[in-house]
């Protein structure tokens, strides 16, 4: 047997090891100087804040605040839009390659504040989890406002709860937002207020994703996933989770105002008005349900608009729904998806490119939907009187679309909606006219020339 040579394996090691040394330094100078979300952790295994980006900063801080909730069993979900925003199915798929990455991939956006999600059903307040926070170095900021679920025309305003929660570590702020369900089956957040003696210097409150306006969304689906080498949850459907956050904005009902209407104008109380009322909702919340498999929005219009906003609800004595849509979401299947619900076609006026209007009918209360066209600083919808060909414009200032709640039901209203209500019934509209004549009556009708008679059979259909 070969007796080892002593020297020449010493030699051998020492080479070996600083061929080993050599790719190291190697390797630093060739990927991790080049990456700046890499982590670079101090021998007790945490960042260095203050020398390291903002990047890495918040990848730490959000480690430490998941490993936190997930002691506590906190089921957060993402909800930061650039992270979102960075995110796609395919990547979702590529979870274990993801892990694998020595760097920062989706995390890391270099903001100042990264967002989450809790359905505010699975919190219990829990005093131990804002101490042990507080004890990971963690700074807290709680911000509570009124729960309108309990606001009613009896009682105006309900019991204080949890909104956002904000918590800062290394000038990073995590927010975290309480999304309550409402009857209409969706989930609903609050605005973020501050009050007088809050710190407002505690985050870069502008560039918050939520709490300027209170929101509504529908119940996201959720997994379970691994980002950047920590376990996340996010919306499976990312893109309409996104969708939805940038057309959030909810418009609570102003239940003090409609009390004070109704006492000075109390509701129909008849038999023939709560079966109306009874009629209406069914058949509004058919029309959402008809229209959502459409994929078309709408809101509402005319006096359904006008009932929501004065004293939240429908006006007794309207006997019809009046919802708007924008002419670029119409259909063509819109008519035969109406049909196929039990509605039948009342009558049809104008064409696509002109004063489009159709109008539907069950359990005899009518259904009209206006179709909506933008021409600048104005939008506008047409009417027809179907005896002369007459034709009329109705001319509303710009407006963006909110959602709101009426008869346990998420519809969508103008936002500007004192705008749009005084457009169509004038300075007076908190004053109710039983006689109404939509040739007249109106503030904003204008004439608007006279359909040809050649063309009266294909514009002009009543059934």
């Amino acid at each position: 047997m070969l007796r080892v040579n002593r020297t020449a394996v010493l030699a051998l090691l020492i080479v070996s090891s600083s061929v080993f040394l050599l790719f190291q330094l190697h390797y630093y100078r060739k990927y991790v100087s080049k990456h700046p979300g890499s982590h670079i952790l101090r021998p007790a295994g945490h960042l260095t804040p203050g020398h390291l980006t903002a990047s890495q900063v918040q990848w730490q801080v959000v480690k430490k605040f998941l490993a936190l909730v997930q002691h506590f069993k906190l089921p957060l979900f993402l909800t930061d839009t650039a992270v979102l925003a960075l995110l796609s199915q395919d990547a979702l798929r590529q979870r274990d390659r993801l892990v694998r990455e020595p760097h920062c991939s989706f995390l890391c956006t270099g903001r100042a504040v990264t967002s989450f999600a809790l359905q505010a059903n699975q919190w219990k307040y829990d005093p131990g989890f804002l101490l042990a926070a507080e004890q990971k170095g963690f700074e807290v900021m709680e911000l509570r406002g009124v729960d309108p679920r309990l606001a009613s025309l009896d009682t105006l305003s309900g019991e204080d709860i949890p909104l956002h929660f904000l918590f800062r570590l290394h000038s990073h702020v995590i927010q975290v937002v309480f999304l309550y369900e409402r009857s209409g089956n969706y989930l609903w957040h609050g605005a973020l207020r501050l009050k007088g003696d809050a710190d407002r210097s505690f985050a870069a409150f502008k560039v918050l994703d939520y709490g300027r306006y209170a929101g509504a969304y529908d119940r996201p689906q959720l997994i379970l996933t691994v980002l950047d080498g920590l376990d996340v949850r996010v919306p499976r459907n990312i893109s309409r989770f996104l969708a939805q956050q940038k057309h959030a904005r909810f418009l609570e009902c102003r239940y003090r105002d409609a009390r004070n209407f109704l006492q000075l104008y109390p509701d129909d109380s008849s038999a023939a008005a709560v079966d109306f009322r009874r009629k209406a909702k069914a058949l509004l919340h058919l029309t959402a349900q008809t229209l959502a498999r459409l994929d078309v929005p709408f809101w509402l219009s005319s006096g359904t608009c006008l009932g929501w906003f004065r004293q939240c609800s429908i006006i007794s004595y309207s006997r019809d729904v009046d919802i708007g849509i924008f002419i670029t979401d119409y259909r063509p299947d819109i008519i035969a998806a109406f049909t196929d619900a039990g509605l039948t076609l009342k009558h049809k006026f104008g064409k696509v490119e002109d004063s489009l209007e159709l109008s539907f009918l069950i359990e005899d209360v009518k259904l009209d939907v206006f179709f909506f066209y933008d021409n600048g600083d104005i939008m506008w919808n047409g009417g027809t009187q179907a005896k002369s060909g007459r034709k009329f414009k109705y001319i509303f200032p710009r407006f963006s679309l909110c959602w709101a709640e009426l008869l346990e039901l998420k519809v969508r209203v103008p936002c500007e909606t004192l705008d749009y209500v005084t457009a169509n019934y004038g300075t007076s509209w908190n004053i109710p006219l039983r006689v109404w004549d939509w040739k007249s009556s109106p503030s904003n009708v204008q004439e608007n020339g006279v359909w040809p008679v050649a063309e009266w059979a294909e514009l002009i259909q009543v059934y």
